[in-house]
């Protein structure tokens, strides 16, 4: 069996060794002779893996017995809409940071609920091609809370340094590269992600709350009982059947990343896959270019063009018969991406970018 490099931007590559794990244990988990997917999720033995693997990620993550850990559905497009429905009520209001199309799409559904300032590095053209600068931030200090995107998927670029939001809480969509690298948890009051790229397959969204920010969230009864974080608080997760194999998956993905160092190691090895793909843009002689300002390009999407779109067409055909596939860029851009999260092993990356140096010699 060949498997592909898989530079999908999501949902992305899994480590195959969490594959082979999950199908060993497809037909008959933890000898009940059903599957995880069949099990109920009122069992002892689901419901030990569920709490498992809300400790294990707290544990990942740093975080201690003051941050609460939820399991929920609709992906992080839904909590564009939760986090505000839940704050911003009774004239609250809140800060955004806008460096791309997602933390846009975060602030428009915001507005729905109550004011919201905006900080945002667009471009004229509607593009990004940067992270806002600290210094052009001045957070109102009567925000309920500051959001930010983490990495931007589509435009390639990522938070490197933390923004100062003056003791307002600050709150993260993480999507695209939960712990990728450490996480400084004591700096946020909520985050939460999409667990489609670093985390396993798509359908489940995980949600870590500080319980002293959980309990400024609205009363659960001025809400529909699904979308109040009090309610899957308060029943673990639990009120309804959550996603079992996808919580599943996480926490093999979880006990895969314990194993290979964790966080730190996940830090060292995504800078220095990123680091070669962007060594092999700016040796290139201006074939291939990359538009983002250096100190804000992502180590998990790394963007780049060509001379001409067609001349893009025809590497993605080429990178596909090559085995490397997902390259192509976000609808909306255009281009090329490579998306290498923490299943792209430094192989993967080596073989990728002995691809581009090849198509050069052939074609530029």
């Amino acid at each position: 069996m060949k498997r592909a490099i898989n530079f999908n931007a999501g949902p992305a590559a899994i480590p195959q060794e969490v594959l082979e794990e999950a199908r060993e244990e497809l037909l008959d988990w933890k000898s009940t002779g059903m599957s995880v997917m069949e099990v109920s999720h009122r069992s002892k033995e689901y419901e030990a893996l569920h709490n498992e693997a809300q400790e294990r990620f707290k544990r990942l993550a740093g975080m201690g017995a003051e941050w609460k850990l939820l399991f929920l559905t609709g992906g992080a497009s839904s909590q564009f809409f939760m986090l505000p429905m839940n704050y911003l009520y009774e004239g609250r209001k809140a800060s955004y940071l806008v460096t791309g199309s997602w933390s846009k799409a975060a602030l428009k559904e915001a507005r729905r609920f109550g004011e919201c300032t905006q900080f945002s590095s667009e471009n004229p053209d509607g593009g990004f091609t940067r992270i806002l600068k600290l210094s052009e931030l001045d957070i109102p200090s009567d925000s309920t809370y500051v959001h930010l995107t983490s990495n931007n998927t589509i435009f390639g670029t990522q938070w490197k340094a933390w923004p100062s939001t003056k003791r307002v809480p600050l709150v993260c969509d993480m999507s695209s590269d939960i712990f990728s690298r450490p996480i400084p948890a004591g700096e946020f009051s909520l985050i939460y992600a999409g667990a489609q790229k670093n985390l396993g397959p798509s359908g489940l969204t995980v949600v870590a709350i500080r319980r002293e920010f959980l309990e400024l969230a609205r009363k659960k009864e001025e809400l529909p009982t699904m979308l109040s974080y009090k309610v899957h608080e308060e029943h673990n997760s639990l009120y309804n059947t959550p996603p079992c194999f996808s919580i599943y998956m996480l926490d093999l993905t979880l006990r895969w990343l314990e194993k290979n160092g964790g966080l730190e190691a996940m830090g060292r090895l995504s800078e220095a896959k990123a680091a070669l793909v962007y060594k092999a843009i700016d040796s290139s002689s201006g074939f291939y270019r990359n538009p983002v300002e250096k100190e804000s390009r992502s180590s998990m999407n790394v963007v780049f063009r060509l001379p001409s779109p067609e001349a893009e067409e025809v590497f993605v055909k080429e990178a596909k018969s090559a085995g490397i596939i997902g390259v192509k860029g976000h609808r909306s851009v255009g281009g090329i991406r490579f998306s290498i999260y923490n299943a792209s092993g430094l192989g993967d990356v080596k073989a990728a970018v002995s691809f581009m140096e090849d198509f050069k010699k052939r074609r530029g």
